[in-house]
């Protein structure tokens, strides 16, 4: 197996350093791409250039990943319908009211109350991430921008529930994942291994407790501070220079005139979208179910759920959605159906900028897979582990696989293979170490520019992408550092 080691980590840090320095996002992810076939192709520019096209092209060999540019297409034709049904305007004004209502009783403050609301969502919306980001970003984005809170704020909550819930929440297809990979590490029981694991999943648990906390306390800082100043100060809800990753017509389509204002043509469709994942995650699992003739109906949904496609689901359950807004805006006499038409295209052609960037985002991490990146870095520390420091390396190593190659999903399938042998070699506990691994993973998920839960999170916020990643870095390397110290004083106890 050749490797290429130190020269696997020059594309993924490329990216993420222009990037960040300059906001040209396409650009940098183009670059570290063409820079990482230009490794693979020995140093020759006429062929690393061919094989960048050619690696672009090859993004849609992957079902999945064709599944999930088309569904971040199909999400900007969802939102401009519940905008222009009236949706959008009815729901804010049922929560205004509400807030009215509390405020009137000086029960609570608004703003404080409406992010707990986005963070419970965020919690019970398990059953995937895009899904899970979508639901929270459709709903409280007007909202937010109404009381005044920042993108950035937005983004930070949608994000960081999104999973964080997933993986605390394992009844969907990352339970599934990763009792898989348990699986090939000989675990005869992946499921009672993965709970085991359950209370040393630090990490998640204290994303949560820190966006409950800020919340509340009201008390930011770093470059989410200054965001809430200049909300507050001025009324911008981004930066001047900033870029969402959404059009501006997207985001600020208004009701067909004369059309009343109802809740009930936002909460049906994704009420609908969000019943619709758990359903199809049943029906694309159920062939994978063994022996489902000796199990119960709900031990056979179940089961069923972890084994089932997620691209899948999510793609039929936005399609699903659509449809029914058609039906359901034609019967009240909103839209005609060639109007429902050109609704679909215009909120299609509204997000081709991140579909774009999602091409880019798989297509950066199919480089970083060729280079055998992950690999690299976790072989690094290998030779001078102690059993104390396994979970706590483990955990740190993680941290920078996922955010070098943007997929918690990738970092699962390298760490897992590595530190459960390793507990088992040095005498490490392993359910520890699995958790640590599991953490590591989620962090850059979390954080990284190159994830394909950033883009959707600032698609679904209307967020610019770096100014996301800026205001959201600190606060997961603050969990991230309380996670670590734990781990080192459980490593050393257990």
């Amino acid at each position: 197996m050749e490797s290429y080691g130190f020269w696997s980590l020059l594309p993924p840090t490329l990216a993420i350093i222009l990037a960040i320095r300059t906001k040209q996002v396409f650009i940098s992810l183009l670059l570290g791409i063409w820079v990482g076939w230009l490794i693979l192709s020995g140093g020759n520019p006429l062929t690393g250039t061919f094989n960048t096209v050619q690696a672009l092209v090859d993004v849609f060999k992957d079902a999945g990943n064709t599944r999930t540019i088309m569904f971040s297409c199909l999400v900007g034709a969802l939102i401009v319908f519940v905008q222009k049904s009236g949706g959008t305007e009815g729901f804010i004004s049922v929560v205004h009211g509400f807030l009215k209502n509390l405020e009137s009783k000086k029960s609570f403050n608004s703003r404080v109350l409406v992010q707990l609301m986005a963070m419970f969502t965020g919690l019970i919306v398990f059953v995937e991430t895009s899904i899970n980001i979508l639901t929270v970003g459709s709903i409280y984005r007007p909202i937010f921008d109404d009381l005044k809170i920042p993108r950035e704020k937005m983004a930070y909550i949608a994000h960081s529930m999104s999973p964080t819930t997933c993986v605390l929440i394992p009844l969907n297809a990352w339970g599934a994942y990763i009792m898989g990979l348990l699986a090939a590490q000989g675990f005869s029981n992946p499921f009672q291994v993965l709970v085991s694991a359950f209370p040393f999943n630090f990490y998640p648990m204290i994303a949560i407790g820190l966006i409950a906390f800020f919340i509340i306390s009201k008390k930011d800082f770093g470059p989410m501070k200054k965001a809430e100043d200049r909300t507050r100060n001025t009324g911008k809800l981004m930066n001047d220079d900033a870029k969402p990753l959404i059009s501006t017509d997207a985001l600020a389509s208004e009701k067909k005139e004369g059309v009343k204002a109802k809740a009930f043509n936002m909460l049906v469709p994704i009420a609908v979208m969000v019943l619709m994942m758990p359903i199809m995650l049943i029906v694309t699992g159920y062939p994978n179910v063994k022996n489902p003739d000796t199990l119960a109906w709900y031990q056979i949904a179940g089961t069923a759920i972890g084994l089932g496609s997620g691209s899948t689901s999510v793609l039929i359950s936005v399609l699903t959605s659509i449809i029914i807004s058609m039906i359901m805006y034609k019967v009240q006499g909103i839209f005609k159906f060639q109007e429902s038409i050109d609704i679909v295209i215009s909120g299609i052609s509204a997000l081709i900028p991140l579909a774009l960037l999602m091409l880019l985002a798989f297509a950066i991490g199919s480089v970083c897979k060729e280079l055998k990146t992950g690999i690299y870095i976790a072989e690094l520390t290998k030779s001078w582990l102690t059993p104390s420091l396994v979970p706590v390396i483990i955990f740190a190593v993680g941290c920078v696989v996922a955010f070098a190659t943007g997929t918690s999903w990738g970092t699962f399938a390298i760490m897992i293979p590595i530190g459960v042998p390793m507990a088992h070699t040095l005498g490490a506990d392993v359910s520890l170490t699995i958790a640590a691994a599991l953490g590591g993973g989620v962090f850059g998920d979390n954080c990284s520019p190159i994830s394909d839960t950033t883009l959707i999170t600032s698609m679904a916020c209307g967020s610019d992408l770096i100014d996301h990643v800026r205001t959201q870095l600190p606060y997961a390397i603050l969990a991230g550092i309380i996670t670590a110290i734990l781990y080192i004083i459980l490593g050393f106890a257990l």
